[in-house]
């Protein structure tokens, strides 16, 4: 059927009324394509429907949490049964003990693990937890890096004090100059480094660590007596079966999860080695819903397919057959491509494109074609994904570059202008 949108607009409309902007936070209507859609109906495997009935492929996997598909049947059945037995009691079912177990198996450098439910609580843990061990203040966080939605670290400065971000010193990511000098910076008030698995920022092109500034990390927590802290609620177990910087030889003393690894059931994580082992033991932090049993259910049962399927390689092969049909695409049809990061976390960007026009344009003929992609943030590939999926996407894209090329001169997204205002001395 042909691609609509009116049940949507109508939503967004009513929205408006009763919700700040009509939308908040990563899926803000100040910040996606006018015409992307803000509400869906279903979700199953690799594909999405909204309000309208337009189905997609969803190369945003609900921004990452769906790992195995939408609707895994598997998954989903083991939160089921928990859900009928009880989910947020009074204390926690035996399944905190299970997957405590099961993710210190898991992850090399983790002898213990906490569980919260939003990335957010867990990066928030490890900046307590690093201050309670070193009884220092200063963290370190490389420049333009995501670590959650909290007074401290949010991109955003409305509504936040400059105490809320006192005792934070920047560095660039990958610059083992400049992390030294920050190092420096912070004298002996040392209590942390932060660092993203990868360079996963928004609007600019992703970066691997380089192994020699992930290495130099490591040492200066060492020297300095601080904790090294990985934040991997983005990328966790979609590049490892590990922590991601074991692809990197390099162990953390903390790291956040969240995002897969309960395919999409609520809950995070802080896991953590035995050196931290006692100041975690000495903060308080809860939440109402933190010890719920059914997600911790739904999170063993995707450990076990993590540990025993070809997921990783599965999500790799394909992210490297879409990476290859685009840039062939781009080419026949006029266009240069930027695809960085690794191809089952894609970001796509056009060269020679500083106002995101094309990149809009050619996302919202893609997203009427029945793929879902981002125009500034990266991108998922899921396990549930086919080659058939692949294809769709490649076809759309084909379509999609034809009217960019069409469209003539293009001016800037003006509605990325609230953004720049926004994020300006973040």
């Amino acid at each position: 059927m042909a691609w609509t949108n009116s049940k949507d607009s109508a939503l967004r409309e009513r929205a408006q009324a009763v919700i700040p902007n009509g939308m908040y936070g990563h899926q803000s209507v100040m910040l996606m394509p006018d015409d992307y859609p803000q509400f869906f109906s279903r979700a199953e495997g690799a594909h999405l429907w909204d309000v309208d009935g337009n189905r997609y492929v969803d190369f945003m996997c609900g921004y990452g949490p769906n790992l195995f598909g939408y609707a895994n049947p598997t998954i989903d059945q083991a939160y089921f049964d928990r859900a009928k037995l009880g989910d947020t009691m009074t204390g926690p079912g035996e399944e905190m003990v299970l997957l405590a177990e099961a993710m210190t198996k898991q992850v090399t450098h983790a002898d213990w693990a906490m569980f919260c439910k939003n990335g957010t609580d867990a990066t928030t843990m490890a900046l307590m937890i690093a201050r309670n061990h070193t009884r220092k203040s200063t963290i370190l966080v490389a420049k333009g890096a995501y670590h959650g939605a909290a007074p401290w670290c949010t991109p955003l400065k409305n509504g936040t004090t400059p105490s809320d971000r006192a005792n934070q010193i920047f560095y660039d990511y990958n610059d083992v100059d400049s992390l030294e000098a920050a190092v420096r910076a912070a004298g002996t008030d040392l209590a942390a480094i932060f660092a993203s698995p990868i360079k996963h920022d928004t609007f600019i092109d992703q970066e691997l660590p380089n192994p020699a500034y992930a290495r130099r990390a490591r040492e200066l927590c060492d020297e300095h007596g601080a904790l090294l802290i990985v934040d991997d609620v983005r990328a966790g177990f979609r590049l490892a079966r590990d922590c991601s910087w074991a692809l990197v030889g390099v162990q953390p003393d903390l790291s956040s999860w969240g995002k897969a690894i309960a395919n999409g059931h609520p809950i995070s994580a802080l896991l953590g080695s035995n050196v931290a082992r006692a100041a975690a033991g000495g903060i308080y932090v809860t939440g109402s819903y933190w010890f719920s049993a059914a997600p911790m259910a739904a999170s063993l049962v995707t450990l076990k397919m993590i540990a025993e399927t070809d997921y990783l390689e599965r999500t790799i092969a394909l992210g490297e057959r879409l990476r290859a049909g685009l840039n062939e695409s781009a080419t026949r049809n006029g266009f240069a491509l930027r695809q960085t990061g690794p191809a089952q976390m894609p970001l796509i960007m056009f060269d020679d494109d500083d106002s995101h026009a094309k990149g809009y344009l050619w996302n919202s003929a893609m997203m009427k074609r029945g793929v879902y992609f981002h125009p500034w943030h990266n991108m998922f590939i899921c396990a549930a994904m086919t080659e058939a999926d692949i294809d769709e996407a490649l076809n759309a894209a084909d379509d999609a570059f034809k009217v960019v090329r069409q469209s003539g001169p293009l001016g800037p997204v003006e509605k990325l202008s609230f953004l720049s205002r926004a994020m300006e001395g973040a």
